[in-house]
């Protein structure tokens, strides 16, 4: 995946296969990738411990999933029968479903079950291939409860072999504590990111632009004075209605996820700004509806990551490498341009420079397929797994 662009369309022929190829680890990073029978010479030579595969396999980097909920407590399996019986992601959030239900849950859960909830889900994710995973907060909506929220991701992160990357959205609905969305922001930016901040708990933050959220000119004030306190910033960006993408457009978000609603003019808009397209199948898959454009972006010209949406209304699923298989099927993506939208591209999204390809200098993050060729692996829509796994040179499944 070294020498692909971040870009827009790829074609299959522009991957790079090495044949009976070996990777040589220093610590925890990529020091060379060569033919097998050079580097075993060498590795002899300098006294390197072995690893020898001798069944055919085929080695990737380590999955990126730019995007997921998975810091929560409780279950909505009430909220899909009502989905799957008719009643839409709104009307369910109207009625006192939703996001609200998972926000009352978590915080009632203490911080010790959070942990243990997260590290679960986390490992799952990391036994299928995940050595990235952003996290969201968001299910708080209190200070005390977001930054709780924040801490829990960062303790397991502190606790697992995968790399947890948090992100901060408080700004994901107005509780019912505040009497409006301005309110509840400008309380979010007094009292809560300064000490998030402070404790260097994120340095990342999220908004949900939408309906039962927060309006675009909202949206725009809270990112733009969250940058101006240092932060990155991304958004929940077009799920049911435009608008979100042109606030990531102007304020030169990392990345826009969902864009289930966007066309033309919004593609034209984030390709301008370099902003990183971020699909989430899963949540299609979830609440039966379309697809993001993702033949389109990529046609236009954006940097497309595919991510799982892991969370417990509208994407309970979690599997990343079923929805990017899904999604690929469904968009006409290659295969080239699948799997660079969970390594290489979704790590771009992450503004992670040192993952995502094997190369000299990149963590050692690494996956080996058994199969003859890379094609197996989404041939099989996400039911063929990694059977190993290297986080930063170590072995861990």
């Amino acid at each position: 995946m070294a020498n692909l662009p971040l870009h827009g369309t790829l074609s299959d022929e522009q991957l790079e296969v090495q044949e009976e190829a070996g990777v040589l680890v220093q610590n925890d990073k990529i020091e060379r990738v060569d033919s097998y029978q050079t580097l075993l010479a060498e590795a002899k030579r300098q006294g390197y411990s072995l690893q020898e595969i001798e069944q055919p396999m085929v080695l990737m980097p380590g999955l990126i999933d730019a995007h997921t909920h998975i810091c929560f407590a409780g279950s909505r399996a009430r909220d899909y029968s009502l989905r799957v019986s008719g009643k839409s992601y709104l009307e369910i959030a109207r009625s006192g479903g939703g996001i609200l239900d998972t926000v009352r849950k978590t915080r009632q859960a203490t911080r010790e079950e959070l942990v243990q909830l997260l590290k679960k889900r986390a490992l799952r994710h990391l036994s299928e291939g995940v050595t990235t995973c952003e996290v969201k907060s968001g299910y708080g909506l209190t200070v005390a409860d977001e930054l709780k929220m924040l801490q829990v991701i960062q303790e397991a992160d502190n606790e697992l072999p995968l790399d947890l990357i948090p992100t901060c959205l408080a700004a994901h609905m107005c509780p019912p504590e505040f009497g409006s969305s301005h309110e509840y922001l400008n309380y979010l930016l007094q009292e809560l990111l300064p000490v998030v901040r402070e404790q260097q708990l994120a340095q990342r933050i999220d908004i949900f632009i939408e309906e039962t959220a927060f309006s675009e000119a909202e949206a725009l004030a809270y990112l733009q004075k969250a940058q101006a306190m240092g932060f990155a910033v991304t958004v929940h960006a077009d799920q049911f209605s435009t608008g979100g993408s042109k606030v990531a457009a102007e304020v030169k978000a990392c990345s826009a996820d969902h864009l289930e609603a966007s066309g033309v003019p919004e593609i034209e808009l984030m390709a301008e700004a370099g902003v990183v397209g971020v699909v989430l199948p899963g949540a299609s898959v979830g609440l039966g509806m379309h697809y993001a454009p993702a033949r389109k972006m990529l046609d236009g010209g954006i940097c497309v990551a595919i991510a799982s949406d892991w969370n417990p209304g509208s994407a309970p699923m979690g599997d990343l490498l079923v929805q990017a298989a899904l999604l690929g099927a469904a968009e006409k993506l290659t295969i080239a341009e699948t799997l660079a939208g969970i390594t290489f591209r979704a790590a771009h999204a992450l503004r992670l420079t040192d993952r995502g390809t094997l190369a000299t200098g990149q963590l050692a993050d690494m996956i080996a397929f058994p199969a003859e060729t890379y094609q197996e692996i989404l041939y099989h829509q996400g039911k063929l797994k990694p059977t190993i796994i290297w986080k930063e040179g170590k072995r861990v499944l």
